[in-house]
């Protein structure tokens, strides 16, 4: 991953701006059209060193009961045992493991991702977005990463049958996460 701002050298800690980043979900829902949501609660950071770039590592924290769709009934079912079971499992949890560099732009991230207390190992898409000092003298720098899970990897099993065929929920649910992160010196 490039950094076309001043040069860097050495390890840097980068920790996750939250209210310049977003933790997004979709999952098809009656089997023809997608609902979406956020969490809008997390923290998180990453070490990157401009010199050695395949050892950057990520770690992130979601609060679950964050969870905003939209709708405040469906949120709360979503805390509850048939989702989240957000009042034992308060968090959710990524940690990476190790990142394969694409191109100066683009990098896949392995990591285990630990939801109701299953980890799993996920791979996350990432897209470098840029780097640049903001209005504050800080550095920032901006990452897109996507990926796909199963929920059901992760014992969220509810999804009751259709009377036409299928179910309400889909197990594959989309996530993509553009963060804004501000270096910490």
């Amino acid at each position: 991953m490039s950094t076309t701002a001043q040069p860097q050298t050495g390890t840097h800690t980068w920790v996750i701006d939250p209210v310049h980043s977003a933790i997004e979900f979709s999952v098809k829902h009656m089997m023809v059209a997608t609902a979406k949501g956020r969490f809008t609660k997390f923290e998180g950071t990453v070490t990157f060193d401009p010199q050695h770039p395949q050892n950057t590592a990520a770690v992130a924290t979601i609060e679950v009961s964050s969870i905003d769709t939209g709708n405040d009934q469906r949120d709360e079912h979503l805390r509850t045992n048939d989702f989240f079971l957000a009042e034992q499992y308060p968090t959710a949890t990524f940690r990476s493991t190790r990142i394969a560099l694409e191109d100066d732009e683009k990098a896949k991230m392995y990591g285990d991702l630990t939801i109701r207390g299953v980890t799993k190992p996920i791979v996350l898409d990432v897209e470098f977005e840029g780097q640049g000092q903001d209005a504050y003298g800080k550095q920032r720098a901006g990452f897109t990463a996507t990926t796909a899970i199963d929920r059901l990897d992760y014992g969220i099993n509810w999804n009751p049958a259709l009377e036409t065929g299928g179910v309400v929920v889909s197990n594959r649910v989309k996530l993509t996460i553009n963060i804004s992160a501000i270096r910490q010196d």
